[in-house]
């Protein structure tokens, strides 16, 4: 059911090194969550291919700092064992293809890139763009699974996706109207995944960017796309979940909310909690999209009437001081 797992009765023997004789492919390699998933796979002796947008450039610096650049943490992860990248892009069906050539699983870990604000608000960006929410979060998963279907060897996907099931809720609406209807569209690819008959399992995370949070036993999951408090969560987590999800097969068919509890009330690894994972059995909504969008123009309606307010009390006050300037220096 939707019940938290928290349980300490169940043990996980299942062991990282299960995963030696896998090949596991990735997207999102870039990023803050998919450099961390390469990483461990790595550090554990998984082969990883991971599905890059441009060539290494041989003449950058590799580095995986923070502030280190997209090529720079490219060049970073082609150096480590078991790695190696393949040039292309997830909205692409021919590059899905070659990522999972000879693979197990793959970790579907890729974003789009936060548009500038306005550009968002307007629709200023078609929705057939490939760097637009639908196709990244939409299009791209679609490309995944049929790539998993024609495949002879890989049979699993871990979708890392976020809470979206409410549209109306204040965040949802905010991601939706600046992030072009990114909630929306993760969910339409959530569903994608549920009505496929790959075997799936859907990560909805916290708030991932802070790393500075408690971290003695609190992780927490929800299966069936239960509900959880939004809490921060760190994306080495997520990363160890993702991973770890490969080992478990009763997650298959299953979306996970993982969030954390208060410190010492949750579980020290995600291990346990995998081990009392259930496949979804509740029904999804078969599509949200019409909903998302609904409640992304009412906020963008109720924001533009707050701006006119705001606008036409500046000028209001504007005049008001310009009328007693004028009236003194007239004295």
């Amino acid at each position: 059911g939707e019940t938290v797992k928290l349980s300490l009765a169940a043990t996980a023997t299942a062991s990282l090194s299960v995963c030696y004789a896998m090949k596991v492919a990735v997207t999102g390699t870039t990023g803050r969550l998919g450099r961390q998933a390469i990483q461990l796979l790595s550090s554990n002796g998984v082969q990883t291919r991971c599905l890059l947008r441009h060539p290494i450039d041989a003449s950058i610096y590799p580095s995986i700092e923070k502030d280190a650049s997209s090529s720079q943490v490219a060049s970073y992860l082609s150096k480590l064992r078991g790695v190696s990248m393949v040039e292309g892009d997830a909205t692409n069906a021919a590059s899905c293809k070659e990522l999972i050539e000879g693979c197990d699983a793959v970790l579907s870990l890729h974003g789009p890139v936060r548009p500038p604000p306005l550009q968002s608000l307007f629709c200023l960006l078609p929705e057939s763009d490939p760097k637009h929410s639908r196709s990244v979060n939409y299009l791209a998963v679609q490309n995944l699974i049929d790539a998993v279907k024609d495949s002879e060897t890989c049979k699993r996907i871990v979708r890392v996706t976020g809470k979206g099931e409410s549209p109306t809720q204040i965040f949802t609406v905010l991601i939706n109207m600046l992030g072009n209807m990114a909630k929306a569209w993760n969910y339409e690819g959530e569903q994608l995944l549920r009505t496929s008959g790959v075997d799936y399992t859907i990560v909805r995370p916290g708030v991932m960017g802070k790393d500075d949070i408690p971290t003695n036993k609190v992780l927490a999951l929800a299966d069936n796309g239960g509900d959880l408090k939004v809490t921060p969560v760190t994306h080495s987590q997520i990363a160890s979940l993702c991973v770890k999800c490969l080992l478990y097969p009763n997650a298959a068919k299953s979306t996970l909310t993982a969030m954390n509890v208060e410190e010492g009330t949750g579980e020290e690894s995600y291990g346990p909690l995998l081990a009392e994972v259930e496949s979804d059995t509740r029904d999804f909504p078969t599509s949200l999209v019409s909903e998302h969008k609904k409640a992304a123009r009412n906020g963008a309606a109720i924001l533009a009437a707050v701006m006119a307010v705001l606008l036409s009390g500046t000028v209001a006050v504007v005049k008001f001081f310009g009328g007693v300037v004028i009236g003194l220096a007239s004295r």
